[in-house]
């Protein structure tokens, strides 16, 4: 087994370090979200913290870890008579993103259930991470369905399996850390609002707290074992602190003038619902645990703020998180002090803090702050801004207000990844059919399974109530639910598209567009074209939040290489498909149709065009055209893309001409 990097030889990172603290020593706040640029130790740092929590009592040989004092009664392990139990170390569970979800919640032996009505169950990572640490690497990656189950389980504190009338239930609460590249996309709302507390991680700049990063990090992969002798102190020194801050917990006044400060701090950021307040009442009190106090002051409500309230407070997908720390200056001091409990402001003593807020960070050394696996990180990547060109460059428009726009699907049956968009064969949804399984069951048809062991009672001798079922009666239920795609916006930039009012327009339509990818779980990429050329502004990503700010910026001018422009799709369309053969793609040109620059640049489009119509790509043409005369450039190039044309104005979702639109060309139709 592999020597982990120890947490207090992690540089720097003061705010991870305390939500995790936060969380080891007051399981009930909730959870954290990492967000940052890799190489931050964001993994790093969950990893070691596992080393500092506490043993955690257990019953001998229950798979479910069942606390001996207060054993679960419905623990499938049990009954478990209240007694003495074993003492283990807190387990961290890593859920990978690609997971199924029988291997996050386990799995009942259907065949067994059927014919012998025994509820052979083999737990899953629910059950592991019970009374621990469930972390999930990449949690904005993971599949819709196993967030649904990780919701349900952190509401309830519990697992539930059923499968065709069969059920299973055990008790599952766990410390839920995640990590996150924001630039990938971000989390649904509902598992957003789930983690306690939020903390921005990010890389230094200095080369003197980067040279500590790479040294401790070098010393450690060379010798694990010694590296990890020689911080065994430290280790030691904070896990008694966590021991005692959990000790002095219960003794922690939360008064009236500290609760006031997080009610008006919540009602001023106008966060939704009160699971916001009550996340910073208990980080307030594990504050005051952490620095030995049991009195809450001003500075741990502030702290608190900080920590839980930025990732609470995103109207939509494209605000970034943070909070105005003047306004939240202001409000504290506005209902601060009014019973003399909640402020402190007068104690000189500001107690056993240390480093980095209240109640501080263990910090072993003056080491500047940093990361413990941090690598460089270069400037610029492959979906950098494209650099302006061509002649005419007017700077760039702002976007109108979005809308609610139209669903544009893709036509037929897909099998890609789940989704809110197009049709498609998934693992949830409504049941169309059986088959018989490939590789292991998940879904039981229970009809389709009588109906085919039926016919074989006799021969197999059948004499009591059971079903005689073997392996090969057993039917695999097929369901039809829906699919994200890929949508590529391949995006006008010239001249004819400059005029600042039409501009901001089409940017708008854009934007609103973004947000419905958002909302259907698709991914994004963006192509535009100005000037000579065309560039990939960003390729195709899950982070709507990063196309939404290239569209923001995004300047106009010159000639029009509509030809170019649908070039430079195809060939990243060819790219995904190999990367991704099962995402199926929708193509969005926004344009009015007009093609200059080169020899025969209408007829040179059109060629373009017809590449996308050949290989059977759904294609929509959002008409930008405006003004009393117009050419139908637009309509003819969705003919020969094989797709359809929609004005600004019929895409809004309350247009005349109705709310839903396949995606399909004319000629297709008919």
């Amino acid at each position: 087994m592999s020597t982990p990097f120890p947490f207090t030889a992690v540089v720097g990172q003061d705010d991870l370090r305390l939500a995790l603290l936060l969380n080891a020593v007051s399981p009930a706040v909730g959870g954290v979200l990492v967000r940052g640029e890799k190489g931050t130790a964001k993994s790093t740092a969950v990893r070691a913290l596992s080393a500092l929590m506490p043993e955690v009592d257990v019953v001998p040989g229950c798979r479910f870890s069942c606390d001996p004092h207060s054993p679960d009664p419905g623990c499938p392990d049990g009954p478990h008579e209240p007694g003495a139990g074993v003492a283990r170390p807190a387990r961290m569970v890593e859920l990978p993103v690609g997971a199924s979800e029988d291997r996050l919640v386990g799995a009942l032996d259907i065949e067994r259930a059927l014919a012998e009505g025994v509820k052979a169950f083999e737990p899953g990572l629910l059950a592991d991470a019970h009374r621990g640490i469930l972390y999930v690497d990449e949690v904005n990656l993971l599949h819709d369905h196993l967030v649904d189950l990780l919701l349900d389980a952190a509401a309830m504190g519990a697992s539930y399996v059923e499968r065709e009338g069969v059920s299973v239930r055990h008790a599952s609460r766990f410390l839920l850390v995640g990590t996150m590249n924001p630039e990938e996309g971000e989390l649904r709302p509902q598992l957003l609002d789930r983690f306690g507390l939020t903390v921005e991680v990010s890389a230094s700049r200095e080369p003197d707290q980067r040279v500590e990063v790479v040294r401790r990090r070098l010393a450690h992969d060379d010798d694990p074992a010694g590296f990890a002798a020689r911080w065994a102190d430290e280790e030691a020194a904070v896990r008694a602190r966590i021991t005692a801050a959990r000790e002095l917990l219960p003794s922690v006044r939360l008064g009236d003038g500290a609760l006031r400060q997080i009610a008006a701090t919540c009602a001023a950021f106008e966060v939704d619902g009160m699971r916001a307040d009550i996340v910073m009442a208990r980080t307030a009190t594990a504050l005051a645990a952490w620095a030995g106090r049991t009195d809450v002051r001003a500075e741990d409500v502030r702290q608190a703020a900080l920590l839980a309230l930025p990732h609470r407070r995103r109207r939509n997908p494209f605000d970034a998180p943070g909070l105005d720390e003047d306004k939240l200056d202001e409000t504290l001091e506005e209902f601060g002090g009014q019973d003399g409990d909640g402020g402190g402001d007068d104690d000189p003593d500001p107690g056993p803090d240390g480093p980095g807020g209240p109640g501080g960070q263990p910090e072993p050394d003056d080491a500047p702050p940093g990361d413990g696996d941090a690598a460089a990180r270069p400037e610029a990547g492959e979906g950098g801004e494209p650099r302006p060109s061509g002649a005419g460059e007017q700077s760039p428009v702002r976007a109108a207000e979005p809308f609610r726009t139209k669903v544009l699907s893709v036509p037929g049956l897909g099998e890609g990844a789940a989704g809110r968009r197009s049709r498609a064969r998934t693992e949830h949804g409504r049941t169309t059919g059986a088959r018989r399984p490939r590789g292991a069951l998940t879904k039981l048809h229970l009809a389709a399974t009588v109906q085919a062991a039926a016919p074989h009672q006799r021969a197999r001798g059948r004499s009591g109530r059971g079903l005689v079922v073997r392996r090969d009666d057993l039917r695999q239920a097929t369901r039809e639910g829906r699919e994200g795609n890929l949508v590529l916006f391949v995006v006008d930039a010239s001249g004819s598209m400059a005029a600042r009012q039409r501009m901001g327009a089409v940017k708008g339509a854009v934007l609103s567009l973004l947000l419905d990818a958002y909302q259907r779980r698709d991914k994004v990429g963006l192509v535009t074209f100005r000037g000579a050329a065309a560039d990939v502004a960003l390729p195709p990503t899950s982070s709507v939040d990063a196309a939404a700010a290239r569209l923001e910026s995004l300047p106009t001018g010159g000639r029009t290489p509509l030809a170019a422009g649908l070039l430079r799709a195809h060939e990243v369309l060819r790219v995904e498909r190999l990367r991704d053969p099962a995402r199926r793609a929708l193509v969005v040109v926004v344009t009015d149709g007009r093609a200059t620059g080169g020899p025969e640049p209408v007829a040179l489009a059109g060629r373009a065009a017809r590449l996308f119509a050949a290989e059977g790509v759904a294609s929509v043409v959002v008409d930008c055209e405006s003004g009393p005369v117009r050419l139908g450039l637009a309509g003819r190039l969705a003919d020969e893309l094989g797709g359809t044309a929609v004005t600004l104005d019929e895409l809004r979702a309350d247009a005349i001409a109705g709310l839903v639109r396949d995606v399909q060309g004319t000629r297709r139709a008919a």
